[in-house]
Order: C-alpha cells, then sequence, then structure tokens
C-alpha cells in the first residue's frame, strides 16, 4: 500500500508537468500520533505556473491533491515555483525528479 506522500507525488507528478518536487511529511511538528499523515509541504516547480498567479498555482495543486484532504489530510504548505523564479531564488536549476523505476 502506498504512503499519503507516495500519494500526493503520483496525483501532482500525472497533473502536471514537474521539473522538480518534494513532497515532506511535517506530521512530527504538530500535535497527534507519532505516525500521523496529517501536515504535508509540497515543493514544485513546474513550466505550467507561467503567468498564473500564486492563488492560481494552489488551487491547481489542492485539486489534484483533494482526494487525500478528502481522506484525512489536515494541512498542506505549496511552495509554487516557475523554472525562472527557481533559479533567481535558489541560484540554479531544478532538481530532475526521482526516476519512476529508481526504487527497483
Amino acid at each position: 500500500m502506498k504512503t499519503r506522500t507516495d500519494r500526493i507525488e503520483l496525483a501532482l507528478q500525472a497533473g502536471l508537468q514537474v521539473l522538480h518536487l518534494e513532497v515532506l511529511n511535517e506530521s512530527h511538528n504538530h500535535s497527534g500520533p507519532a505516525d500521523a499523515q496529517s501536515h504535508f509541504k509540497v515543493v514544485l516547480v513546474s513550466p505550467e505556473f507561467e503567468g498564473q498567479s500564486r492563488i492560481q498555482r494552489h488551487r491547481v495543486i489542492n485539486a489534484l491533491v483533494q482526494s487525500e484532504f478528502d481522506a484525512g489530510m489536515h494541512a498542506l504548505a505549496i511552495h509554487p515555483y516557475t523554472e525562472s523564479e527557481w533559479r533567481a531564488r535558489f541560484g540554479e536549476a531544478p532538481m530532475s525528479p526521482s526516476c519512476a523505476g529508481a526504487a527497483k
């Protein structure tokens, strides 16, 4: 069975062209059981964000992971960037997304 982190990654990769993606379980920073999967952070770089406002980007991401909210996810911190925004902020190209066959 896939973890919530896995499901979020798959949903975002299926719905957007992803240049860089980090999905972090931050549940340990909040009250709840040690194995909670309730609070997450997404850092996503996509050319599809060009020309979109921050709220538009958040809406796209929230829509793609709505099933996780429906299944009990409590919070999602979203950090969406275009490639040029990422380069301006971090000074380098976004890292490549993980290869689907990397676990083999």
